[in-house]
């Protein structure tokens, strides 16, 4: 039979392992949560644009200055987006704020 100094080493260890675990556990919860809001937030960015009869955002475009109507993929970008374009990518990122220029 375990001594009581063996059992009370036992239940502080076990007792700080699921200190540790719950704490690593909290702190995924919070990131997650974190990224639940944001996402939630672009997401309410992006429906809030206004849109033709057909449910494409219309935005004017940043590369040819000119009024278009574009469907938006799973990442809010514009259908006539193109990657690494300086462009481009600062209108997904304007229309991700809800800051992008619409008519």
């Amino acid at each position: 039979m375990p001594d009581r100094r063996q059992l009370e080493r036992l239940l502080r260890s076990t007792l700080q392992e699921a200190g540790e675990q719950f704490e690593e556990l909290r702190k995924s919860t919070d990131e997650q949560l974190e990224e639940a809001r944001d996402s939630y937030e672009v997401a309410k960015n992006a429906r809030g644009l206004p849109a033709d009869d057909a449910g494409r955002a219309k935005i004017v475009c940043r590369r040819y200055a000119e009024q278009r109507a574009a469907k938006l993929d799973a990442e809010y970008r514009p259908a006539c987006y193109e990657a690494d374009h300086p462009d481009c990518e600062g209108c997904a990122e304007d229309v991700r704020a809800g800051r992008i220029e619409t008519w």
